[in-house]
């Protein structure tokens, strides 16, 4: 059936209840198929959505019925009908066909059938397992939240501005860094753009950078990928206080952006409690890392010592204790970058913030103020085995105009987990890259 031999409209399966009553050209691949001898019952995706469509023997030239009982899995059709409301049909629609094309018959035994299979299984089958309802409604999501990301931006003054993936030298620690050759020198790939915004809002205020970065952390947890996307904006002439207040309204517009256009499926397919989400709204709760160490004594973990970074049973515990997204502030600088600025009068604790998402979903967003202090920023470099002549260039921003500024980075992987509900990152990018794993 060639596109330009029928006058009916072609459509996505989204857009059917615009067209009830009918005839429409439809073109996907087939999710399942019943045979009912006469009848056969063909459930079509296309991306925007799945819709069964009905192949009765009378209604069909023969050729087209015959095509219609030996369409397998994942076989890609184009299709014409009447289309109707049926409230028995999955999405409330159904398309009586009266012509069907096989664009490509898909070969028999697909890898993955109507069933239970292990995640290992799933993970070395990603390429397929991604058409999946519960996968590709992720994949969607994941989208809004970075246009709704972008668009908040854009319309509070931040101005996009790419920063380089290949870098010579360290942002958030040597550690963890994913070594190349440069033409016979060692370049990284990037952990993060922000010493790179540090120097764009010298020229335009306030700006932002969305990129892929890079950690070579050997781990093994839910939380962790060595490949995630992060968007980072950072501000001129702010403290501390100001990174918190943009937070908090740039993450409820995002969470309540989601639900908005998502709301079905985060229900439906993912099974997410709504009402955890609605409740992400401003202000968020505040803690000093003094009160939550003061919180983990006092429940869990009476033990924890002071000055140590916080890992994921600390964030959940502190977490589940409020319904919100909650700040952690002030933490020891010892366990942050060597960017950060002191607290008055405390040194040993930075300007430094995190928010932690609740639902055991832990750190989402890193950030505070960076430290204007010429003569501290070197010896931090010292302390951190870092050498002064390949953060020259940083330290010039202090030399030239330097004033108060702050900004953060979020990971779109761990939002996209927290908000899905997911119980693991693998599931929140198409195709992630873990310790073990990078294939396909």
């Amino acid at each position: 059936m060639d596109a330009m031999a029928s006058a009916a409209p072609l459509i996505r399966i989204r857009e059917a209840a615009a067209y009830d009553g009918q005839v429409v050209r439809l073109q996907g691949w087939v999710q399942n198929r019943t045979d009912k001898g006469r009848l056969q019952f063909i459930q079509l995706r296309d991306g925007t959505g799945v819709l069964q469509s009905v192949a009765f023997q009378k209604d069909l030239p023969e050729a087209d019925f015959a095509a219609a009982g030996q369409l397998t899995q994942e076989s890609a059709v184009r299709v014409e009908g009447l289309l109707r409301a049926d409230a028995r049909a999955p999405g409330g629609f159904e398309l009586g066909l009266s012509r069907l094309e096989v664009v490509s018959l898909a070969e028999s035994g697909y890898p993955i059938q109507p069933k239970e299979h292990g995640t290992g299984f799933l993970m070395e089958q990603r390429h397929l397992w991604i058409r999946s309802p519960r996968q590709a409604a992720i994949l969607r999501i994941r989208a809004t939240i970075i246009k709704a990301i972008r668009d908040w931006l854009d319309s509070n003054d931040f101005v996009g501005v790419d920063t380089p993936i290949l870098t010579p030298a360290a942002c958030e620690g040597t550690t963890t860094l994913f070594a190349t050759d440069y033409f016979g020198e060692t370049a990284y790939l990037s952990q993060s753009g922000q010493l790179y915004n540090e120097a764009t809002i010298a020229a335009l205020g306030r700006t932002y950078c969305f990129g892929p970065t890079f950690r070579a952390e050997k781990s093994k947890t839910r939380r962790h990928l060595t490949e995630f996307w992060m968007v980072e904006p950072e501000m001129a002439f702010a403290r501390l206080e100001d990174v918190m207040a943009v937070e908090e309204a740039f993450v409820s517009a995002i969470v309540q952006t989601v639900l908005a256009r998502h709301g079905q499926e985060l229900s439906s397919l993912l099974e997410r409690d709504l009402s955890r989400l609605e409740a992400v709204r401003p202000p968020f709760p505040r803690l000093s890392y003094d009160e939550a160490v003061t919180l983990l004594r006092e429940g869990d973990f009476p033990d924890f010592p002071w000055g140590e970074d916080f890992g994921a049973p600390h964030e959940t515990y502190l977490a589940e204790r409020f319904e919100r997204p909650v700040f952690v502030y002030h933490y020891p600088s010892a366990a942050k970058a060597f960017y950060m600025a002191e607290v008055d009068g405390r040194p040993e604790l930075s300007r430094s913030v995190d928010l932690l998402a609740p639902e055991g979903y832990g750190e989402i967003i890193g950030g505070g103020e960076r430290s204007t202090d010429l003569e501290l920023l070197k010896r931090r470099l010292t302390e951190h085995g870092l050498r002064q002549e390949d953060y020259e260039w940083y330290l010039d921003l202090r030399r030239y105009g330097a004033v108060p500024h702050a900004g953060f980075g979020l990971g779109i992987e761990r939002t996209v987990a927290w908000i899905c509900g997911l119980g693991h990152v693998r599931e929140t990018t198409a195709f992630p890259r873990l310790l073990e794993k990078m294939y396909p």
